[in-house]
């Protein structure tokens, strides 16, 4: 039996984002979505999708808006203004063999997006990871507040050849919405990996589904693509073709 995860990130990103993600969930195929604990659309997000059956997770932001914990208490994750420095400044830095992010700091903020999530949605995350960032130090301190309070970490790995592990289960992760909008068809995407996979395979494939508006045209370089992955998910012939196929099983992260 092959197995299919199909996730969304980003609730609370913004408004439009959130309306993409609720339909996606409330009318298609997403079963596992994160959350983003320290955006102001984060409570809203999750009410439009509190009511629907899915796994959900906290999706760590330490690259955009304002932080949860104290600001005196985190000073390298923070730019000149007091925001989460940007996903930019953190790949400039990988790329650079360095880390501009404190790791204690890290896990200050992260256990305070934890205590958020927690407000907000009334209970602990289904599973446990982290947005857009490259950095070694996040990756241990994600990897370490998540044992010790006892979540399943997802481990972040876009490379589909390699397996990394979820709670019981090995699993592939892909994504392709970075592709450029005119070769992005999230469609073909979802069936060409379920034709590709072998039996006792478990697949992850991570979306963004949502609409635009001022905030997301601002602050993120994914934009046609979220609006192309609402119209995917919530196809009813898509879904039919994939219940269809006799040797796959869809689930969410409360499943592996």
């Amino acid at each position: 039996m092959k197995q299919l995860l199909i996730r969304a990130d980003d609730i609370g990103y913004s408004y439009a984002v959130n309306v993409g993600i609720a339909r996606a969930v409330n009318e298609g195929l997403v079963r596992s979505a994160g959350l983003m604990p320290n955006m102001p659309e984060a409570q809203r997000g999750w009410d439009w999708v509190k009511d629907a059956d899915i796994a959900i997770g906290q999706h760590t932001n330490l690259c955009l808006g304002t932080p949860c914990a104290d600001p005196a208490l985190i000073p390298s994750l923070l730019d000149e203004n007091g925001q989460l420095k940007s996903s930019r400044a953190y790949r400039a830095a990988f790329q650079e063999g360095r880390e501009i992010a404190e790791y204690d700091e890290l896990v200050i903020e992260i256990e305070a997006q934890l205590a958020r999530f927690r407000e907000i949605v009334g209970k602990g995350p289904d599973y446990f990871e982290a947005h857009a960032v490259m950095s070694r130090n996040l990756n241990q301190a994600i990897h370490d507040v998540a044992e010790r309070h006892g979540l399943k970490e997802q481990v972040a790995s876009f490379d589909p050849t390699k397996i990394v592990r979820c709670g019981q289960t090995d699993v592939h992760m892909a994504l392709e919405d970075m592709l450029p909008p005119e070769q992005y068809d999230p469609e073909s995407f979802i069936k060409r990996t379920v034709e590709n996979m072998t039996a006792g395979e478990t697949y992850v494939l991570v979306f963004h589904p949502g609409y635009l508006d001022a905030f997301i045209l601002g602050n993120s370089s994914l934009t046609v693509n979220r609006t192309k992955e609402v119209d995917a998910l919530i196809e009813p012939e898509l879904r039919a073709w994939l219940e269809a196929q006799p040797d796959l099983r869809l689930v969410d992260y409360r499943d592996i």
